[in-house]
Parts: C-alpha cells; structure tokens; sequence
C-alpha cells in the first residue's frame, strides 16, 4: 500500500498511455472497446484512491512524487494534488468511461484509432493537472493538442479542416507566448538564487519586479484565456464544438477549457500577484463582456450544438470573474469566489457534458440538429426529456444543484469586489436561463408535427447508462455541496492568503525591495507546503 500511494499519481496519469499502446495492438475493435474501458476504468478506481486518501484539511501539496530528471537544467518529475487540481483531476478519469461508453456501438475501420487517441488525450489532461515542474507541464500542455487535432480533424463534420485549423492556430500561439515567458521567468530565478529551477514552487518564489510582472503575466493569461476562451479570444470554441464528434466536444467542454481557468489559478495569479491587482479590472471586465455576449449569442443560435458551445464563453466568464473577483482595495482574493470559480469548473463540465451527450443523441436519430426540426419530443422521448431538463436546470443554476451553488459563490464574492460586476453578470444568470428554456421549448414541447419524430427511439439501456451518473452528480452537488467544497477550501484560503501578504508587503515597500522581500516571504510559505 505504501508503494502504491507513493506512486498513485503516475500510475493514474500514465495508465491511459499504456492502455492507449495496447489499443494499437488488439486484433479487433471488439477487443479494443473493452481494453479502452478496462483501462479507464482502473484509472477511475485510481482517481478515486486518490480522494479518498485526500485530507481536506491540508492546504498543501498531497501525494507528491519528485525525482530528479535532468539536473544539469534544475528540471525534475514533480507530480501532486491539492484542493485546486483533485476534483479536476476526479472529473477527467470519471468522464472518459461514460464518453467511451457512449462510442461503444460505432462501427469502422478507423475507430480503434480513435480509441487509442482518446486514451492518449486522457493522458495528456491528467498530467497537465498533476505536474509540477514547469518544463514537464508543457510537455503534457501540448500533447494534448495531438489527439484532439486528429479527433477533429479525421471524424468531425463537413467543416472539420477548417475547425480543427483553427484550434491549432490558437492553442499554439498562446503556448508560445507562455513558453517564452516561462524561459524569462526560469533566468530570473536563476539570477536571484543561483540554482536553475523549474519547480513551480521554487518559481513562485522568483517575485519580478512590476514592470516584468506586467509582461510575464500578460503572456501567460494569454495562453490560458484562449484555452478558457476568454472574450475575445473564444472565435475558435464554437467551431470546434460544432464540427467536433459528441465525444470531442463532451471532452472538450468537460476537461479541455477548465486547464484555462485551472492554468489562471495555477500560475497567473501565484506567479505575478502584483500584476493580477493591475488587470484583474480588465479581465473581470472581459469576463463580464463574455457572459453577457454568450449568453445573446447562445440565444439567437438555430443549431442546438451552437447553442451550447456558446452557452459554454458564458458560463465560464463566470469562473474567470471569480477567480479575479479582488477586495479590500485589491490586496485580497475573494475566498467565496475563488471557490465558487472551482466548483463551477466541476458543474460546468457535468451539465455541458451532458448536454452536449443528449445533443448527440437527437443528432444520431434525426441527422440534423436545427431546433426548427424538433418539437414534442417529450411525448416519445420521456426519459430523453427527463435528462435534458436535469441538465438544463443544473446549467441554469436552479437551487438544488450544482450550478446554483456555483454561480452563488462567485456573484457573492464579485458583489464585494465590485457591485457593478455583480449586477451585470447577474443578468447571464437570467438570460442562461432564457437560451436554456428556449432549447428545452423547441426540442421536447409544442406539437409533435413531423413524421420523421413521431416513431423516434427514447434511450436506449446504453444511453441511459452513461447519463445518469451525470444526472445524479448534478443533483448531488447541489444538495450536498459541502462534499466538495471541504476538499476545496483549504488549498483556496491559503492561496488568498498568499496573495494577500504579498500586496501587503508590497504596498509598504519601495519598488527596488519587493522582488527581495517578496522572495522571502513566498519561499516560507513554499517551505511550509
């Protein structure tokens, strides 16, 4: 047992890897799907060692693995949870089974590769939770793009070059300017310290001086708010979601955009907090921008799929605004929204999960996915209504799950940051539920008028298998939040709490001493984790 919880964290994250290899070398897709599931499944059994080992009341690192790998660079193997990356990291290996569940029955000579591809992706998300050494975070960072461009681009719609192109372009360009940043960042440790590093933690310690912040943090917020997408870099999203296959898009919502906000937490606000205090207006105000024009768009859509890609730059400005969401003249996080902006990184992935599922399912029945196309579903479809209600209700915030108790935290916390925010983006709460409505009106309600959905199949044993964990999930977070949110708590404090000494000290010292007072400071605090 003490091997294995040394050693938890690689074998969860590497698993996928190696049942992505064995994928390759089955005799036939039959054998594949129940190698592509065994492996998930283990890796979910895994996960969830992981949280039940997990002690809620360390704000720390848990489950660290460190080993030297190249020394000569300062680079290590650094792997570990804490509050922040665990319910993230618990929500990847639980959508991967329910996702390959729901391609169990496709046909095709190409469909072990797609097989292996998403095991591969699996990978890739889980390491870029997990890691801790800025070098081996990137590795895991870019491979993700692999598998997703081939997904896209080999079994996505008429479009798909074009989607997938797009992607590409953007992902990649922000992770330039990320790299280059991380470069600079790594000089001036080794400047300050005389050691080169590139742990995290040694790199939160570096502390530049305001101008270098201002730069260094522009060039990673850059990088994660494209991967969010933030307004107005979120042109690629809908595209992709669009022309993507169900189980590209479930993944896409569910894990991809959240490493955007995760990276935010992760690294923008712990590495630069002095350069966060300047553009936290700015970014809030993107956010806001972003939950509000989400939501109009998501309206005017015609294309269900459209519907909730956009519903998606909504939702998440509302985790953007929560993890910027700065009080007390900017010297402090708001610890409400910060954990609220984490435990909607979780809702949203459940409910747009799902929803994006339920979509695919109409589409596999109906080959079209106009709403003008649907009506009265709810008489042959019951149990198809009774999800897609669920899901709507959980992504509108309706008390009583997951969404409610989210989007409450993060306008609770913006309300004390600043009011106008709070109010603003309290109107996406209202118009979520509007375009949400309006979806759920056009697909199940009105006449069933068209022939082609009056002999429609409701969901089958297999549908219906991989929708109700989501379902009772989103129902469980509402009604039993604290379940979460302890995990949550403690690693969010202490990250407020950082930031707050920081500006605190800041504010008291001339520009020339803080980057030496700073490194003091921040390296105590790292001792202690």
């Amino acid at each position: 047992m003490d091997f294995f919880n040394s050693h938890v964290l690689t074998l969860t994250t590497f698993l996928p890897l190696l049942t992505a290899v064995a994928i390759m070398f089955t005799p036939n897709l039959a054998i594949s799907r129940w190698v592509a599931m065994g492996g998930s499944a283990v890796t979910f059994l895994f996960s969830l060692h992981v949280w039940y080992y997990f002690d809620a009341q360390t704000p720390g690192l848990q489950f660290v693995e460190e080993y030297s790998w190249i020394p000569s660079f300062g680079i290590k193997y650094i792997m570990g949870v804490d509050g922040l990356n665990l319910l993230l990291f618990i929500l990847t290996t639980f959508l991967t089974p329910l996702i390959l569940l729901s391609v169990w029955h496709i046909e095709g000579s190409k469909q072990k590769a797609f097989l292996s591809l998403f095991m591969f992706l699996e990978c890739g998300m889980l390491g870029s939770l997990v890691a801790f050494d800025m070098v081996f975070f990137y590795i895991f960072w870019e491979a993700m793009l692999i598998p997703m461009y081939f997904m896209i681009g080999i079994w996505g719609g008429k479009n798909r070059i074009d989607a997938t192109t797009k992607f590409i372009i953007y992902t990649v360009v922000g992770s330039l300017f990320m790299l280059a940043a991380a470069i600079v960042l790594y000089l001036l440790h080794y400047q300050k310290t005389g050691t080169y590093s590139t742990n995290i933690l040694d790199l939160y310690t570096t502390a530049p001086l305001y101008e270098t912040q201002l730069w260094l943090f522009g060039a990673f917020a850059l990088a994660f708010a494209i991967k969010v997408p933030l307004f107005p870099f979120h042109t690629w999203l809908p595209d992709a979601h669009t022309e993507a296959p169900t189980a590209g898009s479930v993944i896409l919502a569910g894990v991809l955009l959240k490493l955007g906000t995760y990276g935010l937490l992760r690294f923008a606000i712990p590495l630069f907090p002095e350069a966060v205090a300047t553009y936290a207006p700015i970014i809030v105000s993107l956010g806001v921008i972003g939950i509000i024009y989400g939501a109009l768009t998501a309206w005017m859509q015609k294309d269900a799929k459209k519907l909730v890609a956009y519903s998606s730059v909504s939702h998440l400005g509302f985790v953007v605004i929560g993890s910027f969401a700065l009080v007390a003249g900017g010297n402090q996080i708001s610890v409400e929204a910060l954990t609220g902006a984490v435990y909607q990184m979780i809702n949203h992935g459940i409910s747009t999960g799902a929803l994006f599922f339920l979509v695919g399912i109409i589409y596999e029945r109906r080959h079209t996915r106009m709403l003008a196309d649907f009506g009265g579903l709810a008489k042959v479809m019951p149990w198809f209504a009774f999800m897609l209600i669920i899901a709507t209700l959980s992504s509108v915030g309706l008390p009583g799950t997951g969404g409610f108790v989210g989007e409450f935290l993060i306008l609770l916390g913006t309300f004390q940051s600043s009011p106008i925010a709070g109010i603003t983006a309290s109107l996406g709460v209202l118009l979520g539920a509007v375009y949400m409505l309006h979806l759920c009106r056009k697909i199940l309600f009105g006449p069933l008028d068209k022939k082609e959905n009056q002999e429609l199949q409701d969901l089958s044993p297999r549908e219906f298998a991989y929708l109700t964990p989501l379902a009772i999930l989103a129902v469980l977070m509402g009604i039993y939040p604290n379940l979460f949110l302890d995990k949550i708590r403690p690693s969010v404090e202490h990250l407020a709490q950082n930031y707050k000494q920081y500006r605190l000290v800041a504010a008291e010292q001339p520009a020339k001493d803080i980057e030496n007072v700073a490194s003091s400071e921040q390296s105590a605090e790292s001792a202690g984790e």
